[in-house]
């Protein structure tokens, strides 16, 4: 098997995109499992009451995860880096608010890995932006 050929920026782009489409498919086949690995304990009662819409959320929520999965895997077999450079600033947003929901108790401490997940896959993809910029610099240098 031989991997794509990518960009250092696609690769970041590439490895999201894969991630969210996995945790999007575990998401639909087993909800529970999702709300578990993030730090979502189960209040212990036998069943839920029949108002209660958690799964159907997380259901919905793992759909979108699943699509944009896609989205990012396109997007890196493209090399589109408008759209890298565009990720850059909504998934530091998005590390923000996650980190925010955790800072004020609105979720468990381990959602922070959400977070940081957001805030590490940024910064990889904004420093492996840079790195065709640098190998041109060079190039002219020479």
């Amino acid at each position: 098997m031989t991997l794509p050929r990518l960009s250092p920026a696609g690769w970041t782009i590439a490895v999201f995109g894969l991630a969210a489409l996995v945790l999007g498919a575990v998401g639909l086949i087993s909800p529970g499992t999702l709300l578990a690995s993030m730090g979502f304990a189960p209040d212990g009662t036998a069943a839920r009451a029949a108002d209660d819409y958690t799964l159907v959320f997380v259901r919905t929520s793992a759909m979108a995860s699943f699509n944009m999965g896609v989205y990012y895997l396109l997007a890196a077999a493209k090399d589109w880096t408008a759209f890298f450079a565009f990720t850059v600033a909504f998934r530091l947003l998005t590390f923000s608010v996650f980190t925010a929901l955790v800072l004020t108790d609105t979720a468990p401490a381990g959602f922070f890995a959400v977070a940081a997940w957001e805030g590490a896959g940024a910064l990889a993809t904004l420093l492996a932006l840079r790195v065709p910029r640098q190998e041109k610099k060079a190039d002219r240098r020479r």
